[in-house]
Protein backbone atom coordinates (compact mmCIF):
# COMPACT_ATOMS: atom_id res chain seq x y z
CA UNK A 1 0.00 0.00 0.00
CA UNK A 2 2.99 2.33 0.95
CA UNK A 3 5.15 1.46 -2.19
CA UNK A 4 1.59 2.25 -4.22
CA UNK A 5 0.83 5.90 -2.49
CA UNK A 6 4.55 6.40 -3.47
CA UNK A 7 4.55 5.35 -6.92
CA UNK A 8 0.63 7.83 -7.13
CA UNK A 9 2.76 10.74 -5.59
CA UNK A 10 5.90 10.21 -8.23
CA UNK A 11 3.45 10.49 -11.32
CA UNK A 12 1.28 13.44 -9.98
CA UNK A 13 5.25 14.89 -9.14
CA UNK A 14 6.18 14.46 -12.77
CA UNK A 15 2.76 14.91 -14.40
CA UNK A 16 3.18 18.55 -12.54
CA UNK A 17 6.57 19.19 -13.86
CA UNK A 18 5.25 18.27 -17.61
CA UNK A 19 2.94 20.85 -17.25
CA UNK A 20 4.89 23.80 -15.88
CA UNK A 21 7.53 22.54 -18.48
CA UNK A 22 4.56 22.56 -21.44
CA UNK A 23 2.16 24.54 -20.58
CA UNK A 24 3.53 28.40 -21.06
CA UNK A 25 4.60 26.96 -24.84
CA UNK A 26 1.16 25.59 -25.53
CA UNK A 27 -0.41 28.40 -24.35
CA UNK A 28 1.80 30.52 -26.46
CA UNK A 29 0.95 28.25 -29.48
CA UNK A 30 -2.39 28.13 -29.20
CA UNK A 31 -2.58 32.23 -29.25
CA UNK A 32 -0.73 32.62 -32.14
CA UNK A 33 -3.43 31.32 -33.94
CA UNK A 34 -6.25 33.10 -32.23
CA UNK A 35 -7.28 36.77 -33.10
CA UNK A 36 -7.22 39.87 -30.31
CA UNK A 37 -10.43 39.59 -29.37
CA UNK A 38 -10.39 35.29 -28.79
CA UNK A 39 -7.25 35.84 -27.26
CA UNK A 40 -8.54 37.93 -24.32
CA UNK A 41 -11.67 36.97 -24.06
CA UNK A 42 -11.84 33.21 -24.32
CA UNK A 43 -9.86 30.89 -21.39
CA UNK A 44 -6.04 30.75 -21.43
CA UNK A 45 -6.02 27.04 -23.69
CA UNK A 46 -8.95 27.56 -25.59
CA UNK A 47 -8.95 26.83 -29.31
CA UNK A 48 -9.26 29.36 -31.90
CA UNK A 49 -12.46 29.17 -33.54
CA UNK A 50 -10.08 29.36 -36.86
CA UNK A 51 -6.41 29.38 -37.97
CA UNK A 52 -5.31 33.00 -38.33
CA UNK A 53 -1.98 31.94 -40.21
CA UNK A 54 -2.12 35.67 -40.76
CA UNK A 55 -0.05 36.75 -37.42
CA UNK A 56 2.65 34.59 -38.73
CA UNK A 57 2.58 36.96 -42.30
CA UNK A 58 2.75 40.01 -39.89
CA UNK A 59 5.11 38.73 -37.78
CA UNK A 60 7.21 37.81 -40.80
CA UNK A 61 6.95 41.05 -42.27
CA UNK A 62 7.95 43.73 -39.26
CA UNK A 63 11.46 42.36 -38.56
CA UNK A 64 13.48 40.76 -40.86
CA UNK A 65 14.11 37.39 -39.11
CA UNK A 66 14.58 35.38 -42.17
CA UNK A 67 18.27 37.29 -42.49
CA UNK A 68 18.18 36.56 -38.57
CA UNK A 69 17.66 33.46 -38.98
CA UNK A 70 20.32 32.77 -41.17
CA UNK A 71 23.00 34.68 -39.18
CA UNK A 72 21.99 32.04 -35.88
CA UNK A 73 22.54 29.15 -37.61
CA UNK A 74 25.75 30.41 -39.26
CA UNK A 75 27.07 31.74 -35.76
CA UNK A 76 25.51 28.50 -34.36
CA UNK A 77 27.13 25.99 -35.97
CA UNK A 78 30.58 27.78 -36.55
CA UNK A 79 30.90 27.77 -33.05
CA UNK A 80 29.53 24.94 -32.12
CA UNK A 81 32.00 22.90 -34.87
CA UNK A 82 35.10 25.06 -33.72
CA UNK A 83 34.32 24.10 -29.57
CA UNK A 84 34.10 20.34 -30.26
CA UNK A 85 37.20 20.05 -32.66
CA UNK A 86 39.40 22.60 -30.13
CA UNK A 87 37.64 21.51 -26.85
CA UNK A 88 37.26 17.76 -27.29
CA UNK A 89 40.98 17.72 -27.88
CA UNK A 90 42.00 19.46 -24.59
CA UNK A 91 39.35 17.03 -22.79
CA UNK A 92 41.16 13.91 -24.02
CA UNK A 93 44.26 15.07 -23.17
CA UNK A 94 43.18 15.66 -19.57
CA UNK A 95 41.53 12.71 -19.43
CA UNK A 96 43.96 10.51 -20.66
CA UNK A 97 47.48 11.87 -19.41
CA UNK A 98 49.20 13.26 -16.48
CA UNK A 99 51.38 15.86 -16.96
CA UNK A 100 52.39 19.23 -14.86
CA UNK A 101 50.09 21.94 -14.15
CA UNK A 102 47.38 19.37 -15.28
CA UNK A 103 45.30 19.95 -11.74
CA UNK A 104 46.15 24.00 -12.49
CA UNK A 105 44.55 23.73 -15.92
CA UNK A 106 41.12 22.13 -15.06
CA UNK A 107 41.10 24.60 -12.32
CA UNK A 108 41.30 27.67 -14.65
CA UNK A 109 38.62 26.22 -16.38
CA UNK A 110 36.13 25.55 -14.07
CA UNK A 111 36.90 28.93 -13.12
CA UNK A 112 35.47 30.49 -15.99
CA UNK A 113 32.20 29.09 -14.91
CA UNK A 114 32.05 31.60 -12.30
CA UNK A 115 32.73 34.71 -13.89
CA UNK A 116 29.81 36.34 -14.89
CA UNK A 117 29.44 37.20 -19.11
CA UNK A 118 28.02 40.50 -18.18
CA UNK A 119 31.11 41.87 -16.10
CA UNK A 120 33.59 41.61 -18.64
CA UNK A 121 31.35 43.32 -21.12
CA UNK A 122 33.27 46.40 -21.15
CA UNK A 123 36.56 44.59 -21.73
CA UNK A 124 34.95 42.65 -24.83
CA UNK A 125 33.36 45.39 -26.04
CA UNK A 126 36.64 47.74 -26.59
CA UNK A 127 38.78 44.65 -27.93
CA UNK A 128 36.31 43.97 -30.30
CA UNK A 129 36.03 47.69 -31.65
CA UNK A 130 40.06 47.53 -31.78
CA UNK A 131 40.12 44.31 -33.99
CA UNK A 132 37.32 45.82 -36.00
CA UNK A 133 35.14 42.39 -34.64
CA UNK A 134 32.58 44.20 -33.97
CA UNK A 135 29.10 44.02 -35.79
CA UNK A 136 30.78 41.01 -37.70
CA UNK A 137 29.75 36.86 -37.46
CA UNK A 138 33.07 36.04 -36.39
CA UNK A 139 33.07 38.55 -33.55
CA UNK A 140 29.80 36.51 -32.15
CA UNK A 141 31.69 33.10 -33.21
CA UNK A 142 34.22 33.60 -31.00
CA UNK A 143 32.53 35.15 -28.11
CA UNK A 144 30.13 31.98 -27.85
CA UNK A 145 33.90 29.37 -28.34
CA UNK A 146 35.24 30.95 -25.57
CA UNK A 147 32.24 30.79 -22.88
CA UNK A 148 31.73 27.55 -24.23
CA UNK A 149 35.07 25.54 -23.45
CA UNK A 150 34.01 25.02 -19.41
CA UNK A 151 31.01 23.07 -20.35
CA UNK A 152 32.10 21.66 -23.36
CA UNK A 153 35.52 20.27 -21.84
CA UNK A 154 33.35 18.74 -18.72
CA UNK A 155 31.25 16.93 -20.98
CA UNK A 156 34.11 15.76 -23.52
CA UNK A 157 35.80 14.82 -20.70
CA UNK A 158 33.36 12.58 -18.50
CA UNK A 159 32.95 10.68 -21.79
CA UNK A 160 36.29 9.93 -22.71
CA UNK A 161 37.05 8.72 -19.07
CA UNK A 162 33.78 6.41 -19.17
CA UNK A 163 36.03 4.75 -22.32
CA UNK A 164 38.39 1.81 -21.35
CA UNK A 165 41.90 2.22 -21.58
CA UNK A 166 41.95 -1.28 -22.29
CA UNK A 167 40.74 -0.22 -25.68
CA UNK A 168 43.33 2.43 -26.37
CA UNK A 169 46.35 -0.38 -25.16
CA UNK A 170 45.09 -2.59 -27.60
CA UNK A 171 45.32 -0.31 -30.64
CA UNK A 172 48.94 0.77 -29.46
CA UNK A 173 49.53 -2.97 -29.44
CA UNK A 174 48.83 -3.23 -32.96
CA UNK A 175 50.58 -0.63 -34.11
CA UNK A 176 48.21 2.45 -34.14
CA UNK A 177 49.98 5.68 -32.83
CA UNK A 178 48.41 8.48 -31.02
CA UNK A 179 46.40 10.40 -33.71
CA UNK A 180 45.11 7.01 -35.46
CA UNK A 181 43.83 5.71 -32.13
CA UNK A 182 41.95 9.27 -31.39
CA UNK A 183 40.56 9.40 -34.80
CA UNK A 184 39.53 6.07 -35.82
CA UNK A 185 38.57 4.66 -32.58
CA UNK A 186 38.34 7.17 -29.78
CA UNK A 187 36.37 9.99 -31.58
CA UNK A 188 33.79 6.72 -32.68
CA UNK A 189 33.00 5.64 -29.54
CA UNK A 190 32.96 9.46 -28.22
CA UNK A 191 29.83 10.22 -31.11
CA UNK A 192 27.10 10.30 -28.00
CA UNK A 193 29.49 12.86 -26.24
CA UNK A 194 30.16 14.64 -28.95
CA UNK A 195 26.98 14.81 -29.63
CA UNK A 196 25.37 16.27 -26.44
CA UNK A 197 28.25 18.84 -26.32
CA UNK A 198 27.30 20.01 -29.57
CA UNK A 199 23.62 20.08 -28.79
CA UNK A 200 24.31 21.99 -25.27
CA UNK A 201 26.44 24.57 -27.49
CA UNK A 202 24.02 25.07 -30.23
CA UNK A 203 21.22 25.71 -28.21
CA UNK A 204 22.98 28.11 -25.85
CA UNK A 205 24.26 30.32 -28.68
CA UNK A 206 20.52 29.91 -30.58
CA UNK A 207 18.91 31.52 -27.02
CA UNK A 208 21.75 33.98 -25.96
CA UNK A 209 20.83 37.33 -26.16
CA UNK A 210 22.85 39.69 -24.14
CA UNK A 211 26.16 39.55 -26.35
CA UNK A 212 24.12 39.56 -29.55
CA UNK A 213 22.68 42.53 -28.47
CA UNK A 214 25.66 44.49 -27.44
CA UNK A 215 28.40 43.39 -29.85
CA UNK A 216 26.38 44.62 -33.03
CA UNK A 217 24.59 47.61 -34.24
CA UNK A 218 23.10 46.30 -37.37
CA UNK A 219 21.32 43.42 -39.05
CA UNK A 220 23.97 41.64 -40.89
CA UNK A 221 24.75 40.05 -37.68
CA UNK A 222 22.25 39.99 -35.29
CA UNK A 223 20.88 36.51 -34.44
CA UNK A 224 16.90 35.94 -33.85
CA UNK A 225 16.87 36.30 -30.61
CA UNK A 226 17.26 39.97 -31.10
CA UNK A 227 14.04 40.11 -33.25
CA UNK A 228 11.93 39.71 -30.05
CA UNK A 229 12.74 43.70 -29.63
CA UNK A 230 10.98 44.34 -32.77
CA UNK A 231 7.90 42.30 -31.72
CA UNK A 232 7.55 43.69 -28.33
CA UNK A 233 7.54 47.18 -29.72
CA UNK A 234 5.73 46.82 -32.78
CA UNK A 235 3.32 44.59 -31.33
CA UNK A 236 2.64 46.20 -28.36
CA UNK A 237 -1.16 45.50 -28.86
CA UNK A 238 -1.03 42.65 -31.17
CA UNK A 239 -0.54 39.33 -28.93
CA UNK A 240 -1.35 37.29 -31.41
CA UNK A 241 1.30 38.55 -33.53
CA UNK A 242 3.84 38.48 -31.13
CA UNK A 243 3.22 34.72 -30.04
CA UNK A 244 3.96 33.62 -33.80
CA UNK A 245 7.20 35.19 -33.01
CA UNK A 246 7.60 33.75 -30.31
CA UNK A 247 6.65 30.09 -31.70
CA UNK A 248 9.19 31.29 -34.77
CA UNK A 249 12.03 31.74 -32.41
CA UNK A 250 11.76 28.40 -30.25
CA UNK A 251 10.67 25.99 -32.20
CA UNK A 252 14.43 25.39 -33.86
CA UNK A 253 15.63 24.27 -30.91
CA UNK A 254 12.82 22.64 -29.33
CA UNK A 255 12.93 20.17 -32.84
CA UNK A 256 16.80 19.80 -31.98
CA UNK A 257 16.22 18.51 -28.67
CA UNK A 258 13.59 16.52 -29.00
CA UNK A 259 15.42 14.78 -31.89
CA UNK A 260 18.95 14.26 -30.16
CA UNK A 261 17.27 14.02 -26.49
CA UNK A 262 18.74 10.09 -26.47
CA UNK A 263 22.32 10.66 -27.01
CA UNK A 264 22.26 14.18 -24.33
CA UNK A 265 20.46 10.83 -21.82
CA UNK A 266 23.27 8.40 -23.11
CA UNK A 267 26.15 10.87 -22.35
CA UNK A 268 25.43 12.32 -19.22
CA UNK A 269 24.64 9.38 -17.86
CA UNK A 270 27.89 7.54 -19.12
CA UNK A 271 29.77 10.58 -18.10
CA UNK A 272 28.15 10.54 -14.01
CA UNK A 273 29.71 7.08 -14.07
CA UNK A 274 33.42 8.29 -13.80
CA UNK A 275 33.82 11.42 -14.12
Amino acid sequence: MKRALLNILKYIFLLLIVLISIGPILWVALGSFKTNKELFSGGAFSLPSSLQFKNYIDALKIAPIGKFFCNSMIICIGNTVLSILIVSCCAYVVARFDFKFKNAIVLIISSVLLIPSQSISQPIFALFKALKLFDTKIGLILVYLAFSIPVTFYIMRSYFLSIPRSIEESAYIDGAGFLKTYTRIIIPLAKPGLATAGIVQFLGSWNEFYFALVLTSGNDARTIPIALNYYTSQFSSNYPAMFSAVILTVIPTIIIFVLAQEQVVESLTAGAVKG
